[in-house]
């Protein structure tokens, strides 16, 4: 048989825990308000506030991926090439209409979640992806779901 070593990985913090599930407060909060029947120009801010949050969101989500090139002697060109992409593709989103931005966001949070499937594990980080896809698959979840109620 053959056993490779297991490496080492720090249990995800409390603290950790706690804020992902509290960043996902503004997306369950502002598709929550999409559909209550706001006045248009309330329901015009929900829909840009929610863009912008998703795109910060997206933006970090990218950003995480220069934190790992960063740990390198020599990173790969990958890392830093796919940690702009998040933060075009959000700024291209936030320009649109929230109906439509807010689909290209929650698509966004998939592809990055789907990127880091693959990456995360080769960095040694593997160990955080369950909490990323469950806090991914929610906020995308809200952004179709305040999508459609634009």
């Amino acid at each position: 048989m053959n056993h490779a070593p297991t490496a080492y990985h720090p249990p995800i913090t409390d603290a950790a825990r706690w804020l992902g599930h509290g960043g996902l407060l503004p997306f369950g909060f502002g598709a929550l308000l999409v559909w209550v029947g706001l006045a248009p120009e309330l329901h015009d801010f929900v829909t840009f506030g929610m863009s912008a949050y998703a795109a910060l969101i997206v933006s970090f989500l990218g950003g995480i991926h220069w934190g790992l090139a960063f740990r390198h002697t020599a990173p790969p060109a990958s890392l830093f090439l796919w940690g702009v992409v998040p933060s075009l593709v959000a700024w291209m989103a936030v320009l649109m209409p929230p109906r439509a931005g807010l689909v290209l966001h929650g698509a966004m949070l998939v592809a990055c979640y789907l990127v880091d499937r693959r990456v995360y594990p080769v960095q040694g980080v593997a160990h955080w992806l369950t909490l990323r896809f469950r806090l991914s698959s929610v906020a995308a979840f809200c952004c179709f779901l305040a999508a459609a109620g634009s």
